[in-house]
């Protein structure tokens, strides 16, 4: 049974982990890009993800796709779809419902996808949206990966510029990564037992019970305060009319 959710401390006391097979950057069609597409059509699960320049200003137009990652077991071929476009062989495997492509918020990905080109999109599964059926509330990609896999992933490389001329080893590992560790996730999932969360495990995190939360500690049972013993009264006894009226003679 998989942890609900995982704290940045637990995750920094994890192995770091990167995709271990080849990468291959794929700028244009020909041989490489026909090699490409022979590999992924014999795959049946795919990781899958997207990178895009990010935005630092406000107002300031949103970038499409500039990198599109499908990684099998052993390689991992990134796509640079601002010089190569959505060729129609490339979107011929995203439209396959026999070949699974997993990602993290994959719907968003492939709709910056079909701005290039309309496909229609078959055989994607969300981690994003499988997870909360194993008992995982936490679905960041990083967050994921250390409580299915029991690894970390590096994420320094998110908001670098993924429009540069020429991307860094640093980036092109990032990127394959990203997509590998999807599919990796999904194959350790599919050998689990599922264990669904509860609607109250599904609340947002400010309404979530601090039992729920990561890092909670059960604290120790107190032993309940020994109660007071409480001793008698001494009433005194009153006086009779018949005392008093002696005690006035008496004076």
């Amino acid at each position: 049974m998989f942890q609900l959710c995982i704290s940045p401390e637990e995750i920094e006391r994890l192995e770091m982990v990167s995709f271990p097979g080849s990468i291959h950057v794929i700028t244009h069609p020909g041989l490489d890009f026909a090699r490409a597409i022979a590999y992924l059509k014999r795959q049946k699960v795919l990781g899958f993800d997207t990178e895009t320049k990010p935005v630092f200003n406000p107002g300031q137009r949103h970038n499409g796709v500039a990198l599109l990652q499908l990684s099998g077991p052993d390689r991992a071929y990134l796509f640079r779809v601002q010089d190569l476009g959505m060729r129609r062989r490339l979107c011929a495997i995203l439209a396959n419902p026999g070949i699974i492509k997993v990602g993290a918020a994959s719907g968003d990905d492939v709709r910056g996808l079909q701005r290039y080109c309309r496909f229609d999109a078959q055989g994607f599964v969300d981690l994003q949206k499988e997870v909360w059926q194993w008992g995982i509330r936490d679905k960041s990609v990083k967050k994921m990966a250390a409580i299915i896999l029991g690894v970390r992933i590096s994420k320094t490389q998110q908001l670098s510029n993924w429009e540069a001329e020429e991307l860094s080893e640093a980036q092109k590992k990032y990127a394959a990564t990203d997509a590998w560790i999807c599919r990796e996730m999904y194959l350790k999932l599919l050998q689990c037992e599922k264990h669904p969360l509860s609607p109250e495990e599904m609340l947002p995190p400010e309404q979530l019970p601090a039992a729920l939360k990561p890092g909670y500690v059960k604290p120790e049972k107190e032993e309940a305060p020994a109660k007071k013993k409480h001793r008698p009264k001494h009433h005194r006894r009153k006086k009779s009319t018949d005392d008093k009226s002696n005690t006035e003679k008496g004076a």
